[in-house]
């Protein structure tokens, strides 16, 4: 992973989709289970200006075990793409060798894309009740895949932030893409 501190490991994180997917919320969760709950420094920055009404948006967050001094994603190390768009425009930008997690129904790589991960989130999230989630679902999905934060501080995060209606979806969204990637992770 990345070292733009010089102080420790630095994990450059980009969740991207189409306004209106949860990419920002995402991204959000991430950062706060990093520094509130998991001892790290973590920087969240978003963009999503006209997109937010549909097109290509974005969530990074940069995940330290230092300060981190420089707080833009300028190479993923990994790429959540939930929308074809996202993935077309973000797909360049990483770093060679990083972690590519897809939303199987939404997003086609190309037929020379090397390592990739497709996680069907939105059928996950649709099977719970609400496609809303499917952020949530590909959220746990990263985390069971990479190990950049621990669960419970995500969880604990959720908790914490979403409406007290909603968080019980929300745990159950993030525990089907976490227990699907640490599923896939172990299996031959």
């Amino acid at each position: 992973m990345a070292d733009n501190t010089g102080n420790g490991d630095v994990t450059e994180i980009r969740i991207s989709g189409y306004g209106g997917q949860g990419v920002v919320l995402a991204g959000q969760l991430l950062g706060k289970a990093a520094s509130l709950y998991d001892g790290k420094c973590a920087v969240f920055t978003q963009s999503y200006g006209p997109e937010a009404r549909g097109g290509a948006s974005c969530a990074d967050v940069v995940v330290s075990n230092a300060p981190v001094d420089y707080p833009l994603v300028e190479q993923p190390d990994v790429l959540v793409a939930l929308f074809q768009e996202a993935y077309m425009k973000y797909r360049p930008m990483m770093r060679p060798g990083g972690v590519l997690i897809l939303e199987s129904d939404l997003v086609f790589p190309k037929k020379d894309e090397v390592a990739h991960h497709c996680v069907p989130a939105t059928k996950i999230a649709e099977g719970l009740g609400r496609k809303i989630v499917a952020n949530v679902v590909a959220l746990g999905y990263l985390v069971g895949a990479t190990n950049v934060v621990g669960r419970e501080a995500i969880e604990q995060t959720i908790r914490a932030t979403v409406k007290p209606k909603t968080v019980d979806l929300n745990l159950r969204a993030f525990d089907a893409g976490f227990t699907l990637a640490v599923q896939e992770r172990v299996a031959p």
